[in-house]
């Protein structure tokens, strides 16, 4: 091979390793370009974005949308109460604290609270235009997150908090949410059109609203039950309706005489009872009052425990820092009752497991200046007892933890934010919590979690009802988008009138 030969070689080879080069440059310039571009129509879209509330536009809130990888729409819950109609506060509504991974809202109406917590995937909701102390609960899909130390819930979380319908858009890329107000207001001028007098103004009767269903009353005052279309789901022909909100059914009364209806117009518990009243969703049982004494029901009206106990149920206003959520079941599986003088303890399947011996349930303080009441040590699931004046402590399924009423006090007390629980026996006392740790008994699992069966099969009837949940959402925005385009229609004809 000549020189001129490799010379012309070297120059070929040059070219092509410079031909490679300039196509793995405009290769990753091409790439950078497409990623560019993503990111631009992500901006773009975000800030093409609309947001609706009670069909006017929002900026505000709009801002304060955060939307995921994975698609769901989020929300920072104290900032955008006030928008809801709500006021926002740290820590419990019964437990005041400052505690930033956890909050309530509060409606601005004191008709309802919600207790949220960072990393919880249920909600606490107590109705505070009714007397009955317990709390409703909600499980959600996804748990309340935290972005930059600030709480923030998905959709699902804001509707259930909030009492609003919260419905995204991916096409149009606009967000509609309806506040329960102004449905109400929307469908109270609808009902008159439909033959009825009035919406039904008790507050759970009013939740209806939002899955597209209207309490209304007639001329007569007889109440029932309507889509929002007007077609009947339950007849205009009982003296009182209550929603469940929990469970979707109603309690209807008449004549005095209280049945619970499905949702769909089915009956489940005939009308036969003074009074009915829904202790827990996930046990699913029903207290019933007749000829006053009281038992339980199954959904489905079976009898879980004879209708023959004076009392079902405890006084809970007593033991506010205790946290107790519901008054008829405690430590997650005691339910209280009482026959003549004496207090006994039936499980959630309805088998009394203790006898009808002890004079109360509770430690109520007197003496001791920083002693608190104390009904449950809630992380353990035990339960205080009383008996001639001497206390002792149950377990959850009513098994006594102490050689029997010893105990003079079993109290507690709070220093800062931890909750200290003391047993007094003897001119001696004992950290109670220690104690039970010596007995083998650990901490409950957490609710937080998420992992019983009830609560599994709960958030699998939230996620498979939100498909629903979703076309009322749909439903309801259409609604609102018809009487609006309706308004702009009217105007735009004023405007030109007036020309």
């Amino acid at each position: 091979m000549n020189l001129m030969e490799e010379s012309f070689q070297n120059n070929e080879v040059k070219k092509k390793k410079r031909a490679t080069t300039i196509i793995l440059v405009a290769i990753f310039i091409v790439l950078i370009a497409i990623i560019s571009i993503i990111i631009y129509l992500a901006y773009a879209k975000k800030s093409q974005m609309k947001l609706y509330l009670d069909g006017k536009q929002n900026q505000k809130v709009l801002g304060m949308i955060l939307i995921k990888e994975d698609g769901t729409v989020n929300a920072p819950i104290k900032e955008i109460a006030e928008y809801l109609g709500y006021d926002s506060f740290n820590g419990e509504y019964t437990d005041k604290s400052e505690e930033i991974s956890k909050c309530y809202v509060q409606s601005k109406t004191n008709e309802e609270i919600c207790n949220l917590e960072l990393g919880s995937k249920k909600l606490y909701k107590l109705d505070l235009s009714n007397s009955n102390q317990n709390y409703e609960y909600y499980y959600t899909k996804n748990a309340v997150f935290s972005n930059n130390g600030v709480l923030y819930g998905d959709s699902e979380i804001i509707e259930n908090a909030f009492n609003v319908s919260f419905n995204y858009d991916k096409d149009t890329n606009t967000i509609t949410i309806l506040t329960m107000p102004y449905l109400i207001q929307t469908y109270s001028s609808k009902v008159l059109d439909y033959g009825y007098k009035e919406l039904s103004d008790v507050f759970a009767n009013k939740k209806t609203v939002l899955k597209n269903m209207l309490v209304v009353k007639k001329d007569d005052k007889k109440m029932g039950v309507i889509d929002t279309k007007g077609k009947p789901i339950l007849e205009a022909k009982y003296t009182d309706i209550t929603y469940l909100p929990s469970i979707g059914d109603f309690l209807v009364d008449n004549d005095k005489k209280i049945g619970v209806m499905s949702n769909e117009g089915s009956t489940k518990i005939r009308l036969m009872y003074d009074s009915i009243a829904l202790m827990d969703k996930d046990a699913g049982l029903y207290l019933v009052k007749k000829d006053n004494k009281y038992g339980v029901l199954d959904l489905r009206g079976n009898i879980k425990i004879d209708i023959n106990n004076d009392e079902i149920g405890m006084d809970i206003s007593k033991f506010e820092r205790n946290d107790i959520k519901n008054k008829y079941i405690l430590a997650d599986n005691l339910i209280p009752a009482k026959q003549e003088k004496y207090w006994g303890l039936y499980d959630k399947n309805g088998l009394l497991v203790v006898n009808f011996e002890y004079d109360t349930f509770g430690y109520v303080a007197t003496n001791n200046r920083n002693a608190l009441n104390l009904l449950v040590i809630p992380e353990y699931n035990v339960l205080v007892a009383c008996k001639n004046k001497k206390y002792t402590l149950l377990n959850s399924y009513g098994k006594q933890l102490l050689a029997g009423p010893i105990a003079d006090d079993i109290y507690m007390t709070i220093e800062g934010n931890e909750k200290k629980y003391t047993i007094s026996a003897n001119n001696n006392t004992y950290d109670a919590v220690e104690f039970l740790k010596s007995l083998g008994i650990s901490v409950k699992e957490n609710e937080n979690d998420n992992t019983s069966n009830s609560k599994e099969d709960s958030t699998k009837q939230n996620t498979n009802s939100q498909t629903n949940v979703n076309s009322d959402n749909q439903e309801k925005t259409n609604d609102v988008e018809q009487n609006r385009a309706s308004e702009e229609n009217q105007n735009n004809e004023e405007h030109h009138n007036n020309e």
